[in-house]
């Protein structure tokens, strides 16, 4: 059963400040390539950007991630006190916020601001009033780093508002989209796997439940019950997708012969759009991050012979959560199996170069660097003359295509045909007339050349895979294919 979220268009969107640290080894564009990613996402939720709040800093702060300036800057978004209140509470936890900041670096309190620019604070140490309080304050602040749950407390603390990091966000995103019974169990897998870490006791400990037989003993407390929930579902969902799998290796086994393409990169490269125009099918199309969860396969279309079957994955994208990376190995089979990837990214982003090698890790990860592969840098339609005539020169073997374009889809269509022709064999393969119903096998899976007739059966010169055209054979001589 597909889940389905309406949201009212006219409804006011919950409202969002992005935070983001510029570390050393980033780049100014890099560093704004990465903050305007982050929008989409944010966006892709359906959150509504109010506004930024930026540090270039050596490392996260241990605490709170930002300086103590751009801490009171940031509360001036959310209404917050911009500073994190102490309490018995806290004071109960030193043992374990030490353990916690085993790995932060020596000079974590002194100055650490790699840039020119000093941290926006004044002698008094409060932070300048840089801009008036914005007419609506952020109910979400949103931080372009995974931080840990001590983090995150803090900086509710220090805000008032909810706080996600880029990872929660992305599986929050994964799980709003997945579609399919496979997709659905991963995404509740990465859900829970991020989740359990992040759990942690409330209140002033968190009340324990009666021990085992008599209710001897100190029992479980409510956090440890819910460690073993998760634990227990997560087995379960693994046993699932296990079986989920095992479904999909069959129905891809069935294709093993087939002439496959899978199309591959960045989110957003459009993937899905040439996967539409490729094979004329009702494929999702959004201008949204990460619109595509699921493994869809399709015909080239117009028919090819012997048929082309491309499929279309799901994007990649930069700092993948750990989580999803796992679960989501298995939905790139298609990629690993494939005979062709089609290598896709956005060339009218600036930072898609990067995007590449973030592509090629993936793919390099999962076993499929060896599969021959092609670039197409997608969106033509949004470059000049002169930018497509200078990609050309950079990546001379890619083909610089708009999915907008009947003509540019013709010319993608022509150089999968290319590619495959050049795999193909021919051969002669005798049909006696009482298999003759062999022939018309030869016509719907491979390409027939050439035929002629004696008075025992018929001659066919057909051109199709080495697989394929074993098969045939057998079928024209009345064994089994597998004999």
């Amino acid at each position: 059963m597909t889940r389905e979220h309406h949201v009212d268009p006219s409804a006011p969107r919950p409202t969002a400040v992005l935070v983001s640290v510029q570390l050393p080894g980033t780049s100014d564009e890099q560093h704004a390539a990465d903050l305007a990613e982050l929008g989409r996402l944010v966006d892709t939720l359906g959150l509504e950007v109010l506004g930024t709040v930026e540090q270039r800093r050596h490392h996260l702060a241990a605490g709170v991630v930002l300086g103590a300036g751009k801490l009171r800057e940031l509360a001036l978004w959310t209404g917050g006190s911009g500073e994190v209140p102490t309490g018995a509470a806290e004071k109960k936890d030193k043992a374990r916020l030490r353990r916690e900041e085993e790995g932060r670096d020596e000079g974590d309190d002194a100055e650490d601001v790699w840039a020119e620019e000093p941290e926006e604070e004044d002698e008094d140490g409060a932070a300048p009033l840089a801009f008036h309080p914005p007419a609506r304050l952020a109910e979400v602040v949103v931080v372009d780093h995974e931080i840990s749950p001590r983090q995150a407390r803090n900086l509710e603390r220090a805000t008032g508002a909810e706080v996600l990091d880029r990872s929660s966000v992305i599986v929050e995103i994964f799980h709003r989209h997945a579609k399919s019974r496979e997709a659905r169990l991963q995404v509740e897998l990465a859900r829970l796997m991020y989740v359990a870490p992040r759990l942690r006791e409330s209140g002033a400990g968190g009340d324990r439940q009666r021990g085992g037989v008599g209710g001897k003993g100190a029992g479980e407390s409510a956090v440890e019950l819910d460690k073993r929930k998760i634990r227990d579902r997560v087995a379960q969902l693994r046993e699932e997708i296990a079986e989920v799998q095992v479904q999909s290796a069959t129905r891809r086994a069935r294709r093993k012969d087939a002439r496959r393409v899978a199309l591959v990169g960045y989110t957003n490269a459009g993937k899905s759009s040439l996967m539409r125009a490729l094979t004329g099918s009702g494929v999702y199309v959004a201008d949204k991050l990460f619109a595509t969860l699921d493994t869809t396969v399709r015909q080239l279309d117009p028919p090819a012979h012997p048929p082309v079957l491309v499929g279309d994955t799901v994007g990649f994208i930069k700092k993948l959560p750990h989580e999803l990376v796992a679960s989501f190995r298995s939905t790139l089979d298609e990629a690993l199996e494939a005979s062709l990837l089609l290598h896709l990214a956005d060339g009218s982003d600036p930072t898609f170069r990067s995007q590449l090698e973030v592509t090629r890790q993936v793919l390099s990860d999962i076993g499929a660097e060896g599969v021959p592969w092609k670039l197409v840098l997608n969106k033509a339609d949004r470059l000049t003359e002169e930018q497509k005539a200078e990609l050309a020169l950079e990546f001379p073997e890619a083909s610089i295509v708009s999915a907008r374009v009947p003509e540019d889809v013709v010319r993608v269509r022509e150089m999968i045909l290319a590619f495959f022709d050049g795999e193909l064999e021919e051969r002669e393969i005798f049909v006696p007339y009482a298999r003759h119903g062999a022939v018309g096998a030869m016509f719907s899976q491979a390409r027939v050349v050439a035929e002629r007739h004696d008075a025992e059966g018929t001659f066919v010169k057909v051109r199709g895979p080495r697989g394929v055209l074993g098969r045939l054979e057998a079928l024209a001589a009345g064994e089994s294919a597998a004999s």
